[in-house]
């Protein structure tokens, strides 16, 4: 089994959680007879597994061929809660054997040593110190983190290392890092950017039913820049048909102007496989009359058209001009400096 190796034995459950290896035979033995899973039955749990294990490293390195602005990334979690139909990392999770749909949404895998892993890794001679970001591939905000509290250590080994890093997060529960970001960004550069792709109430609750609303993601933008950093909001993704009608655009554009983000980058959404099959069978449960539109947008691959992706980047980048994001009281505000000011 591909993750057999880095089972974690003999730890026994805790809280409202309970470990019985003859209640769930299949999934309790996906990494190993004693991995331990428990599954939790308190209300913000109810339905999900989390499989914790021992993770061999951390730092992963970026394919050369990927079209992606770092090298190195770090993920504690496998899997996650946000449950977004569109995720295009649902894939990830056929590598462990489960499926890119349910599973990926309710089967997450816990690093649990991660800090300890980083750590090590940070200190080798051969680390030169590069760029990590965070939130890349599956949001390290999501709900678990809410128990299993990796991050604080995680962004502790980075602060005590020096090393530049970035966080991308839908994740309102950043905010409880809000003083160790601060003063990590005393000692090296930090990066916050935060995933907004539409403010639409109902179509948020329909496409990201686990996060926190867009409201409560562009307040906590606001608290970030109101405590120094230069926030970017990732408006992403932009559903065709959905969430790209110019009032519905100029709405959420408006919106992130108001919270003081310091950047707006558009992306539109893409289908990788895994993805693609998922959030297709959700669009014909949910606008079945949109089905066969999309098969002929996406006929040629995971990206839509050239011609629309650069309309929507054209309309959106009118939009932030006429709202004023990145205006020049915003890059004051922010201030153009390395690291965040202290307190």
């Amino acid at each position: 089994m591909r993750w057999d190796n880095q089972r974690l034995s003999g730890r026994s459950g805790a809280g409202a959680g309970r470990s019985d290896a003859s209640a769930e035979p299949a999934e309790l033995t996906l990494f190993g007879l004693d991995a331990c899973a428990r599954t939790f039955d308190t209300p913000e749990f109810r339905g999900m597994t989390f499989y914790e294990i021992h993770a061999k490293s951390l730092l992963n390195k970026v394919p050369s061929a990927a079209r992606v602005p770092f090298d190195w990334t770090i993920n504690p979690y496998r899997g996650c809660g946000h449950a977004c139909v569109y995720c295009f990392a649902r894939r990830t999770h056929e590598y462990l054997d489960l499926d890119a749909g349910r599973d990926f949404d309710t089967k997450v895998i816990v690093k649990v040593n991660a800090a300890a892993v980083l750590r090590r890794e940070l200190a080798r001679p051969s680390w030169r110190g590069e760029p990590v970001a965070m939130g890349t591939n599956v949001d390290c905000y999501q709900r678990a983190e809410g128990r299993y509290a990796l991050m604080p250590e995680i962004i502790a080994a980075l602060r005590d290392a020096g090393n530049p890093f970035s966080i991308l997060t839908k994740g309102t529960l950043l905010l409880r890092d809000l003083d160790l970001l601060r003063e990590a960004a005393q000692v090296t550069d930090v990066g916050l950017s935060v995933s907004v792709g539409s403010v639409d109430a109902d179509l948020w609750r329909r496409v990201e039913p686990g996060t926190p609303s867009p409201q409560a993601r562009l307040r906590m933008v606001r608290t970030l820049t109101d405590a120094g950093f230069r926030v970017g909001v990732l408006m992403a993704p932009i559903l065709p048909h959905l969430g790209d009608a110019p009032d519905r655009l100029e709405e959420t554009v408006r919106a992130i102007a108001a919270s003081g983000a310091s950047s707006l980058t558009p992306l539109v959404l893409h289908l990788r496989p895994g993805a693609r099959e998922w959030y297709l069978r959700w669009l014909g449960r949910e606008h079945p009359e949109l089905a066969p539109v999309y098969e002929d947008l996406y006929a040629a691959g995971a990206y839509a058209p050239a011609a629309y992706r650069k309309r929507i980047s054209a309309t959106i980048a009118l939009l932030a001009r006429r709202h004023g994001v990145g205006t020049e009281r915003d890059s004051r505000r922010n201030a153009p400096h390395r690291r965040a000011p202290s307190s």
